[in-house]
């Protein structure tokens, strides 16, 4: 059953306006679509009454208020026609029958949602109305996203069901569910992965090594000086490049967060940027991603490094020479531009079992 209560909102010049509070929320009266919890009478009491008059005029008013109140409350449960058992019934169904997957794709916050929404639409590829959502048919999704037939990393599923997860509270909170299945189903941990970086030394020999593709060379170097991200990085443009009293930066967006960065860089970093050609160009020319692999690849052999060495590693290297010369774990998290702090606490862990690694090549023969 709708509960409806009348309130008050203090205004401008005095007044006080009165409203209708709708508890649990209804689709609103104007036909939006939406569900809302309000309803603006237009109509103003004075919060201090000058006199008798204005006093007579604010219990007219409220009255008013009052009754139209509870005609609200008989219209929105239609007491003249269902019982309180009709009405819930006949609510559920309502919600029920809404649409899932259309409410999902109206949330997407981040490219990881809209992901988890396709795995969601695979899973489901004849739609899902909010009736159908159970804790089985949740579970079931679970199951489906850790199956070794969609391909995907242990890491990746956590990522796209904590979404899903995310995304049934939201539904919860807006009045869609009756109840929270968000927090009657489990997630489950991330996997921890090896995660390949170079040592300083290592990266030294790679600056001394020709390489086939110098643009490759000064792109992958300023990975591994900034921690950006090929994606960012290819997409860089020299309006993002800022230079200030207190040094040089980039001004940029996450491609794969969406959220805004100020990245302060060293004179090295920005002396790997090249010469400026157009201020609304990009910094560097494109290079296929391909043909990126293929580049690498050829020069890390050239340099007799036989680790399996990504792209993504250079980020990996500056995280981790960061944690290794002392760098707050937040610091880096922030240089990294990383949402959760527990996504940086992995390169604390790399350097804590390097040094362990470095105490036990000390060994006395007792």
């Amino acid at each position: 059953m709708v509960k409806v209560t009348l309130r008050k909102k203090k205004i401008s010049k005095g007044m006080i306006s009165l409203y209708l509070d709708f508890y649990p929320a209804i689709p609103d009266p104007k036909g939006t679509g939406k569900l809302t919890r309000r309803e603006f009478l237009n109509i103003h009491l004075h919060e201090k009454p000058a006199d008798v008059f204005e006093k007579e005029a604010n219990k007219n008013r409220e009255d008013l208020a009052k009754q139209i109140r509870i005609n609200r409350e008989n219209e929105v449960n239609k007491l003249e026609v269902y019982s309180d058992f009709e009405r819930e019934r006949l609510e559920i169904k309502r919600l029920g029958d809404r649409d899932f997957i259309d409410f999902f794709s109206k949330h997407l916050k981040d490219p990881s949602y809209k992901c988890t929404l396709s795995k969601l639409q695979s899973f489901a590829p004849k739609g899902l109305k909010f009736a159908d959502l159970t804790e089985k048919l949740c579970n079931d999704f679970r199951a489906y996203l850790l199956d070794p037939k969609t391909s995907l990393a242990r890491n990746s599923a956590k990522i796209y069901f904590d979404r899903f997860k995310t995304i049934l509270k939201t539904a919860y909170k807006e009045g869609y569910l009756h109840f929270d299945l968000n927090a009657k189903i489990q997630s489950f941990g991330f996997e921890e992965t090896e995660r390949q970086y170079l040592t300083l030394e290592e990266l030294d020999i790679l600056v001394q090594t020709p390489c086939s593709n110098d643009t490759f060379k000064r792109i992958a170097l300023f990975s591994a000086l900034t921690g950006m991200r090929w994606s960012d990085i290819k997409k860089l443009q020299w309006k993002e490049v800022h230079n200030t009293s207190e040094g040089y930066s980039i001004h940029y967006r996450q491609k794969k967060t969406k959220g805004v960065e100020v990245l302060p860089i060293t004179d090295q970093a920005y002396s790997l940027l090249g010469s400026m050609e157009n201020a609304n160009g990009n910094v560097f020319d494109p290079i296929p991603k391909t043909t990126a692999v293929d580049i690498l690849k050829r020069w890390i052999n050239a340099a007799g490094l036989t680790k399996q060495i990504t792209f993504h590693s250079f980020r990996h290297t500056f995280a981790t020479l960061q944690v290794s010369e002392g760098t707050d774990i937040y610091r880096v998290q922030k240089l990294l531009g990383h949402r959760e702090i527990s996504t940086t606490q992995i390169y604390a862990k790399i350097v804590d079992k390097s040094k362990r690694e470095a105490v036990n090549k000390i060994k006395l023969k007792l």
